[in-house]
């Protein structure tokens, strides 16, 4: 009988979608600039330059969902996370205290271009560039697999690896909010530590930038408030959660789950429970 061939590697070159405010469309004032000129590719931009130290945004999608985030000076990506459709974005700058005052808001139609767009990019919560050292580590990994979920598996392993939870980081975390926590990848594998947030960044960066539409994905898991990863994968589809953080541990879940009966009697019962997992924001 003749050799099969053997199934060629899939290509492990980094894509790095950097995004850019050139001015097409733009809206704001002296303080504030909101460029969207490639809502079509899932993102906008802001730059805020005005002299107030704490600046809230708000950004209500087509969705219903609210999502809120802090301005730090400087031009910042923000996901179009509900895909096309009408936003509204208001921007608010501290009047003392927990009081805020409106700055700018305009409504825009955004037309994404598909459900992958905004999750192919970097944005203010899954930074990076070519530049990033998570890219050519995951580059580094994704040599010589055959399939997106080979790579999955190898970032996944690499990060639970390389990164522990840090208690002490988790602990500060809780007393402010997901929009004053940004994480930084290359930090958090330097250190090697980081909360749920931090790991969930450096797996989207690295499976982002190996052409694999990536969520980072906030919400509850049962009564635990934390972030995990879903991937969507060719003749499969959006694998939700198949990366999870249940409080104690990272679990790779197998996307082939549902038709598995081998699967731990545990991990049938988590899934076949839908109110276990509540996803709030998508970045």
């Amino acid at each position: 009988a003749p050799t099969p061939e053997p199934t060629p590697a899939r290509d492990s070159t980094p894509q790095v979608l950097e995004p850019s405010a050139p001015g097409a469309e733009t809206y704001g004032n002296a303080s504030v600039t909101i460029d969207c000129s490639n809502t079509a590719d899932g993102y906008f931009m802001v730059n805020y330059a005005g002299g107030s130290p704490k600046v809230r945004m708000l950004v209500d999608g087509p969705d219903g969902v609210q999502y809120k985030f802090a301005l730090n000076g400087g031009w910042e990506t923000f996901p179009l996370s509900a895909g096309a459709g009408s936003y509204q974005i208001n921007v608010y700058e501290s009047a003392g205290g927990n009081e805020y005052y409106p700055l700018y808001g305009v409504t825009v139609n955004a037309p994404v271009k598909d459900e992958f767009a905004t999750f192919l990019r970097p944005n203010q919560f899954v930074r990076y560039d070519a530049d990033t050292a998570a890219v050519a580590t995951a580059a580094e990994l994704a040599q010589g697999a055959e399939t997106d979920l080979e790579v999955v598996d190898r970032v996944y392993n690499y990060v639970l690896e390389h990164v522990d939870y840090d208690y002490g980081k988790a602990e500060v975390a809780s007393r402010g909010s997901v929009q004053n926590f940004l994480p930084d990848v290359d930090e958090t594998l330097a250190s090697g530590g980081g909360i749920c947030f931090d790991y969930a960044a450096v797996m989207a960066t690295m499976l982002r930038t190996q052409r694999i539409p990536t969520r980072l994905d906030i919400g509850w898991a049962g009564d635990i408030y934390h972030a995990w990863v879903s991937v969507y994968v060719d003749d499969v589809g959006w694998i939700n959660g198949i990366i999870q953080f249940d409080g104690h541990e990272w679990k790779r879940m197998d996307p082939t789950f549902a038709d598995n009966g081998n699967q731990e009697e545990w991990i049938m019962d988590f899934i076949a429970t839908d109110s276990n997992y509540n996803v709030l924001l998508v970045y």
